[in-house]
């Protein structure tokens, strides 16, 4: 008769640590979920970010775009075709 009582005991203990095991990881498997979520939409939002970023690149190295900031922030003027000094390579004699 105790074997019986031990052994429902034990049974019953076994259920309901199972039990508890179960929901324990449903809860894990829940906050995991909602982390991957998260870094979803952080990845989504890094990758706008990256793509905004690349078209910036892109329009401010244009020649039009150098040009004018060389103009408004440095102040440099493309010179008059009489103020340019050409300079040609002179070649080396050997002895």
């Amino acid at each position: 008769m105790k074997s019986g009582i031990l052994l429902i005991v034990l049974l019953a203990g076994a259920v309901l640590g199972s039990g508890v095991g179960v929901v324990y990881t449903q809860h894990a498997n829940r906050q995991l979920f909602i982390q991957l979520q998260k870094l979803q939409a952080e990845r989504d939002d890094i990758e706008i970010e990256w793509e905004s970023l690349q078209l910036e690149q892109s329009t401010l190295v244009t020649d039009a775009v150098v040009e004018e900031m060389a103009r408004k922030r440095l102040k440099m003027l493309i010179p008059d075709p009489g103020e340019v000094l050409y300079i040609t390579p002179h070649e080396h004699v050997s002895r």
